[in-house]
């Protein structure tokens, strides 16, 4: 064993001698993260709000695009309320998807549209589904990705956006993986998903790549934070609330100590 170790050996440093081997250049190890640009939006700040119509295209967004890969399991269609629309439009979109319920009297599951009380309907039935369709990668559920990602919409609609680079000289991305310099590692499972006109908004805005992922960020971001608006509307309250209370110590404090003053 030691004597095939020594030709094993000394092969090897016969080819890198002749060149037949060469070492992997430390450019293939130059990838360096970029940071996602700083974007404004309607819900940053204090007195954010989320701005229905952009959440109506993002979630056109999802349904058309994302819907086909990534779940959303923690919504349910009657959820979508908060983004305006009607019952019969919930009920609408819902019945567009198929449930497995059950069981019934005969003790056998069976489907049914979906109805407004049902979370939202996963593409694929496992996670193990997922992953065997797209290379052994199962695509992440996109319920909490908002506030899973250091940055938010603003990591969101940088992967988005961030496909059509180059990457860094030296860099290999296999077959079946995609340069993103957004993304850890910078390359990433998922090919680009977004392409201008790739939808036709109802509202009748037009779908730039731009457009499309800022809407669909919107969003995410509500999907994760469903609650912010009312969030930022009890702050905004208790500010008044305190600033009011601040006036009143103040003329209180004064006429209590104007006798000790004089």
């Amino acid at each position: 064993m030691e004597r095939v170790m020594r030709k094993f050996l000394v092969a090897a440093v016969v080819l890198l001698t002749l060149g037949v081997v060469r070492p992997v250049p430390a450019a293939a190890a130059a990838f360096v993260q970029k940071s996602p640009p700083d974007l404004s939006w309607s819900f940053d700040g204090p007195f954010g709000t989320y701005n229905q119509a952009a959440l109506q295209r993002g979630f056109q967004v999802y349904k058309e695009v994302c819907a086909s890969c990534h779940s959303m399991d923690y919504l349910h269609y009657g959820d979508l309320s908060a983004l305006g629309y009607s019952k019969a439009e919930i009920k609408a979109i819902a019945s567009g998807y198929t449930v497995t319920a059950g069981p019934n009297k005969e003790g056998k599951m069976y489907k049914r549209p979906a109805r407004p009380s049902d979370a939202f309907v996963a593409p694929f039935p496992n996670e193990e589904a997922a992953a065997a369709t797209f290379n052994g990668v199962a695509p992440p559920d996109l319920s909490l990705m908002a506030a899973a990602r250091d940055g938010g919409p603003n990591y969101i609609y940088a992967i988005l956006t961030g496909f059509n680079q180059k990457p860094p000289k030296g860099m290999f991305v296999p077959t079946g993986r995609y340069y993103n310099p957004y993304f850890p590692g910078g390359r990433i499972a998922m090919p680009p998903p977004l392409t201008a006109n790739r939808v036709h908004y109802a509202d009748g805005t037009k779908a730039t790549l731009d457009q499309e992922a800022r809407d669909v960020a919107t969003f995410l971001m509500w999907a994760s934070h469903p609650h912010l608006d009312q969030r930022h509307q009890l702050g905004v309250k208790v500010m008044i609330f305190l600033f009011i209370l601040a006036i009143v110590f103040f003329f209180a404090k004064r006429r209590a100590w104007k006798d000790v003053e004089h």
